[in-house]
């Protein structure tokens, strides 16, 4: 929904909106899934709308298939009925009786549905004087894996839960998606909660600012919304990107900003870069996110994917081999999502083919996802991307020259060619002219340093990661 529609002119009226919102739904998860993922898991699904659109069953063939659609797609489906529908949304997921599987296009409730997270509430809600918190209370700080990659942030956000309002204020973490910026948020939110029980703790996505700005101009409530936002004592608020040219939302953002910090409410945020970096965005909002502290999440290092493997599986009751947990992390980096769905498909692997995890499992049910990686990212491919980012020859790479316009992306390039690919320090040395192992260890140790405490070399590594995973 956009910042000039409203809930009411959706086009989901009349005696069709029913069938058309679940039909929007799923017209969209075939666009984004897949083909034959979309017709294993997603076609097959039927659905109940309530006559209000706020509530909606969804039907599942059997017990395996629901926890599937539970642990892969219940998330981004509640995401997409909020969309359409522009109000909070009830879900339930439901095994449908045996009598009516084969029936098509609707199935009768069961008789004891399987519920999973309201869309409107971002998990299992915890009700603060009122106010619903929208919080996920499995997200927590004892659940989310230390590592260097997040160790600043989770820091300041431990600070931040222990002391609101005090420094810190606001607390802006940024980075790539999937890395843990939300699980942070949600892990601030329910320690307050548990320290300060009657503490207003609020939770939302950033679009969902958006359209609760939207209502309040059509139905002349924003009274109604000042009380809300404005009585908060945490608001912890994500991907504020989407805030970009919708001048009313920004206008009411920055109202609400500054009257919770006049009460000293604490605001954490979170976005896909640092706050100079928004585009689109006022500039006197721009300084205000600035204005507390800024910290970013990285892709997570080895040890730190390894440890997430190991405890993930752990949740699902599988001791997964360390060997293997290895193998996995050195070949998905990027972020902690991805791993989360790697450690899916093997195990959902293990469990069809009813054998053991082992490397040899792992390669088998990640076969497409190696493939693919091996296809993409090549040192040679690196060079390329990064001499011409940093508009330098290609043969500079493996040149002998040292002027710090030469040295410096092939030192970022080395960096890059360790993280992304699966070459050893001295393989990587003989591509880059024959350089001895030590160089490169001393431009992985040094760039990877750096990036820590560089905003715009990160946001440069940050831009050359994604050009070379496509």
């Amino acid at each position: 929904m956009t910042e000039g529609q409203s809930a009411s002119n959706s086009g989901f009226q009349g005696p069709g909106a029913c069938q058309t919102l679940w039909q929007s739904c799923t017209d969209q998860l075939a666009q984004e899934l897949p083909e034959q993922q979309f017709n294993t898991w997603i076609r097959p699904l039927s659905a109940e709308v309530a006559d209000d659109l706020t509530k909606i069953t969804i039907f599942v063939a059997n017990r395996f298939k629901l926890d599937w659609i539970r642990a892969q797609y219940s998330s981004r489906i509640s995401a997409l009925l909020v969309k359409f529908s522009g109000q909070a949304v009830h879900v339930e997921l439901a095994l449908a009786p045996r009598e009516n599987i084969a029936k098509a296009g609707f199935y009768q409730r069961a008789v004891e549905p399987i519920i999973i997270e309201d869309s409107s509430e971002m998990g299992e809600d915890r009700n603060t004087g009122g106010l619903k918190s929208r919080l996920n209370t499995s997200l927590t700080f004892g659940t989310l894996v230390e590592g260097a990659a997040n160790r600043m942030a989770r820091a300041a956000a431990i600070h931040v839960a222990g002391m609101p309002g005090h420094l810190y204020n606001p607390l802006f973490i940024y980075g790539g998606v999937g890395l843990g910026k939300t699980h942070l948020m949600h892990a601030v939110g329910n320690q307050l909660l548990g320290d300060m029980p009657s503490a207003k703790v609020l939770y939302i996505h950033a679009e969902q600012f958006v359209s609760d700005v939207v209502k309040a101009y059509q139905r002349k409530t924003f009274d109604e919304f000042k009380e809300r936002y404005h009585s908060l004592d945490l608001l912890l608020i994500d991907d504020v990107q989407f805030f970009a040219n919708k001048e009313r939302t920004q206008e009411e953002f920055f109202n609400a900003f500054e009257a919770l910090l006049a009460k000293k409410s604490h605001i954490v945020m979170t976005s896909d870069t640092y706050p100079k970096g928004l585009a689109d965005i006022h500039e006197r909002l721009v300084s205000r996110f600035d204005s507390g502290l800024t910290v970013a999440i990285e892709p997570p290092e080895l040890e730190m994917r390894v440890a997430i493997l190991i405890n993930k599986a752990r949740v699902e009751g599988i001791e997964m081999p360390e060997e293997v947990a290895f193998f996995v992390a050195k070949n998905v980096r990027s972020n902690v999502r991805e791993l989360e769905g790697a450690l899916r498909k093997i195990l959902a692997y293990s469990r069809f083919n009813q054998k053991e995890i082992s490397i040899l499992l792992a390669r088998e049910a990640l076969r497409d996802l190696l493939s693919i990686q091996n296809r993409q990212i090549s040192v040679e491919n690196i060079q390329k991307t990064v001499a011409d980012y940093y508009k330098i020859k290609i043969a500079d790479m493996y040149s002998k020259k040292r002027p710090a316009s030469i040295a410096r992306p092939r030192q970022i390039a080395m960096y890059l060619a360790k993280e992304l690919t699966q070459k050893s320090l001295p393989e990587i040395g003989e591509l880059f002219g024959g350089r001895d192992h030590t160089t490169v260890l001393h431009a992985v140790r040094k760039i990877g340093g750096e990036r820590q405490q560089m905003t715009e070399l990160n946001q440069q590594l940050h831009v050359l990661e994604q050009t070379l995973k496509g």
